[in-house]
């Protein structure tokens, strides 16, 4: 249990960092077609401080998984404030996998973040009981609906290894993604590097380098 406790208190201590966003609109994705039961939803945490939605980095995920596929394709954006409360997230998000388990029980769904929202998404997927505010765990059979994770800037990975590694029961489905020089979910950064190396965090360093489409190749492979 420690460990799990660990995973938590450790990701929202290393994104308490701002995160400077690039570009314009962040909720820029349209918003997608109003069938009640799509055939796959993507599930989204954006980074800290973006405005609400998708954030960038989510709104490219989607743009690209849609591009990857034939299949209808809908989107939820967790609901937070994005400032340093993961646990509002992780309710949020599992509150929605619940209810789409719940009402489309055929639709297979994406999760995952960036940034502050990875870290989200490591509390839904690590936690099995209530701790700390997170009142809202996953019940048993869940991950049957979940097709894959995707994850960006995790800071988790830094302190334990990528989410697949820490919890095999996700190993197959999930991608968890970090820019070469990221310090967020880097080990081998030092101050100085960290400070310097700040920019391959922020959302055009996913985008740019082709991670973003990556990972939609990942899901678009599982859905």
């Amino acid at each position: 249990m420690w460990k799990v406790v660990s995973v938590t208190s450790m990701a929202s201590a290393a994104l308490l960092a701002p995160v400077t966003l690039t570009g314009a609109g962040s909720n820029a994705v349209p918003s997608a077609a109003a069938a009640p039961c799509p055939q796959v939803e993507v599930i989204f945490a954006r980074g800290r401080i973006e405005p609400p939605g998708t954030g960038l980095v989510g709104n490219a995920f989607v743009s690209a998984l849609r591009s990857k596929t034939t299949k209808s394709l809908d989107y939820y954006a967790v609901d937070y404030l994005a400032d340093i409360d993961v646990v509002q997230g992780a309710n949020d998000m599992s509150r929605r996998i619940q209810y789409m388990a719940a009402n489309c029980p055929n639709t297979r769904l994406v999760i995952g973040g960036y940034s502050l929202g990875a870290a989200v998404t490591d509390v839904v997927l690590a936690i099995p009981s209530p701790v700390f505010g997170y009142t809202n765990p996953l019940p048993l059979g869940m991950d049957d609906h979940i097709a894959a994770v995707a994850l960006f800037g995790n800071g988790t990975q830094k302190v334990f290894g990528p989410v697949a590694e820490v919890i095999p029961k996700w190993g197959g489905k999930t991608i968890d993604l970090c820019t070469a020089d990221d310090p967020i979910c880097n080990d081998n950064m030092d101050p100085e590097t960290w400070v310097a190396n700040w920019s391959s965090h922020l959302q055009g360093a996913y985008i740019d380098s082709g991670l973003v489409d990556q990972a939609a190749a990942f899901a678009a492979a599982r859905i």
